[in-house]
């Protein structure tokens, strides 16, 4: 059996579907996987929010952090959770709104053409080993549909949108994640 549905569905993950998403470009060839971090409220981890905020079901009167968010209407592919639960969002087929205003390598427009995955946490703090356990895994299952997303097209969201964006941060080891994708 093939880790992935006939809609781009991760069998090993939670689903979660996002109103935030939308069909790619006719054509489009999917080769860039990009790497965010989050946590809501900020600093905050295993609160169910960051679920709830890509669902389109976020309460935005149970914290003042969320007034700034209201008005988004942001999806990543996945989502990973400090213990390595994960949930996925949006059919990677599909294109979740993850990346906004962005470019790589002079290509505009990342979410048409990337997967987008969230890691639970902030710019304060590090990520666990169970994270860049389950991440080397979706990456290597993600290459099966998208064979032109090697190591070289794993990328931060503060490569695509530098100045904008500082995620996944100074507590995300690029070569940590390397080593353990090759175990």
């Amino acid at each position: 059996m093939t880790v992935w549905d006939s809609a781009g569905w991760y069998r090993q993950a939670c689903p979660a579907p996002s109103p935030y998403q939308d069909e790619r470009p006719p054509g489009t060839v999917v080769d860039l996987l990009v790497i965010h971090a989050i946590s809501l409220p900020p600093e905050v981890f295993g609160s169910g929010e960051v679920q709830r905020f890509f669902m389109g079901t976020l309460d935005f009167t149970t914290h003042p952090h969320y007034d700034v968010l209201r008005d988004l209407r942001v999806s990543a592919h996945f989502f990973i959770e400090r213990d390595g639960s994960l949930w996925q969002h949006v059919g990677v087929l599909r294109r979740a709104w993850h990346a906004g205003v962005s470019q790589w390598q002079g290509r505009p427009g990342c979410n048409d053409y990337s997967v987008g995955i969230e890691l639970e946490g902030s710019e304060s703090t590090t990520f666990m080993p169970a994270q860049y356990q389950r991440l080397a895994m979706l990456a290597k299952d993600l290459r099966l549909l998208f064979p032109a997303i090697g190591p070289e097209r794993m990328v931060g969201h503060s490569d695509i949108a530098p100045g904008r964006k500082w995620d996944p941060g100074p507590g995300f080891s690029w070569s940590y994640l390397a080593e353990v994708g090759r175990e």
